[in-house]
């Protein structure tokens, strides 16, 4: 789920704003790495232009899939591309693997266990091109589509789609693995709601096992494989329930407000992680399983300054990570725990471009 600047993708959902952030120091404006975060090392850029995010592990650790709009690679909204965390120099007019059909649009992959697949979710059964975005109102509300053409198929790495695990009428898509190989989660609108979804590897024993209404999505496992934690809108009025349940009927959700949940793989056990309110969301489990990295824009003054921090499981020791100015978000730990990639709307020349980086992690 993208949620970037000049661009904001949400799942499936890509929005174009426009946004003037100011310069950053000269010190800072130059670099990938500001002086307050600690747990970075060895931090480099790996894209260089154009919207780029979701990036997301191999289970070896080899490899990262993502999704990215760039035009100079010929397509014109978000297809699916995966590439070697080593070896590889974007920089240099190298281009990663296509794995999307290119028609459409796409989001959230993910590396199947056997690293010679990819899952995705994508539009392109309903039409060979982008999806419109919602029309911009000046003054007005800020929407995201939720496209109901999206579904989730598996493709080798040579893009031929092997299996379409998905084929009911709404939205299904945020797809994620499970560490222990042996399930997906995922969102869906089957039901009337955004909701949670567990699925066998093969499509097979689909699982509903979030139930309140609100938008829960962007889910991943615990290392363990026991956990989900996932992000989620909940409402205190009558009125704001009605008022997302009327956008929903028109494929639309208006995302001002979200917390991070955790809850059992079969949807016990729910609990809200945090409280901050504004938008908080793309959350992951640090490797110990004891803690949570997350995106948020509370401490922001403007709703665009979203910055990355961490929580323990049970919503104490609140830290901030990262220092950006505009946009960091969507943190994802290596299988073993030693490196993060994330989305960053720093060091883009004055753009609106967002890229991916990644680091060494530090404790």
């Amino acid at each position: 789920m993208k949620y970037f600047f000049s661009f904001i993708v949400l799942g499936s959902i890509t929005l174009s704003i426009k946004i003037e952030v100011r310069a950053q120091a000269k010190s800072q404006t130059d670099s990938v790495l500001y002086s307050r975060e600690k747990h970075f090392k060895n931090i480099r850029q790996i894209t260089f232009g154009a919207d780029n995010a979701e990036a997301y592990w191999s289970f070896d650790g080899n490899y990262f899939s993502f999704q990215s709009n760039n035009k100079e690679w010929g397509y014109q909204c978000d297809q699916i591309f995966y590439m070697p965390i080593e070896g590889m120099d974007l920089s240099k007019g190298a281009k990663p693997h296509l794995v999307s059909t290119g028609m459409g649009r796409t989001t959230c992959s993910f590396f199947m266990p056997d690293g010679k697949s990819i899952l995705y979710a994508s539009t392109h059964l309903g039409g060979k091109d982008c999806p419109k975005d919602v029309e911009r109102k000046p003054g007005g509300k800020y929407l995201w589509p939720v496209y109901e053409t999206y579904d989730i198929f598996v493709a080798d790495l040579k893009g031929r789609i092997t299996k379409q695990l998905t084929n009911s009428p709404g939205y299904d898509a945020e797809a994620t693995i499970s560490p222990k190989k042996d399930k997906i989660v995922f969102t869906s609108t089957r039901n009337g709601d955004l909701d949670l979804y567990t699925m066998d590897m093969d499509g097979k024993n689909v699982k509903q096992i979030t139930h309140e209404i609100g938008y829960d999505g962007g889910a991943f496992f615990s290392p363990d494989g026991k956990k989900i934690v996932f992000r989620a809108s909940r409402f205190k009025t009558d009125e704001e329930k009605k008022e997302y349940l009327d956008y929903l009927k028109q494929g639309l959700v208006a995302p001002t407000a979200m917390e991070i949940f955790t809850c059992n793989v079969d949807g016990s056990d729910l609990k809200q992680i945090t409280h901050l309110g504004k938008a908080n969301w793309a959350p992951f489990y640090h490797p110990s399983g004891k803690k949570i990295i997350f995106s948020s824009n509370h401490k922001g003054t403007r709703g665009f300054e979203f910055n990355l921090f961490m929580i323990n499981e049970d919503g104490s020791g609140l830290e901030q990570v990262t220092y950006d100015r505009a946009f960091d978000s969507f943190p994802m730990f290596s299988p073993n725990g030693k490196k993060i990639i994330f989305s960053s709307n720093r060091n883009n020349g004055g753009t609106h471009n967002t890229n991916l980086f990644v680091a060494d992690w530090v404790d």
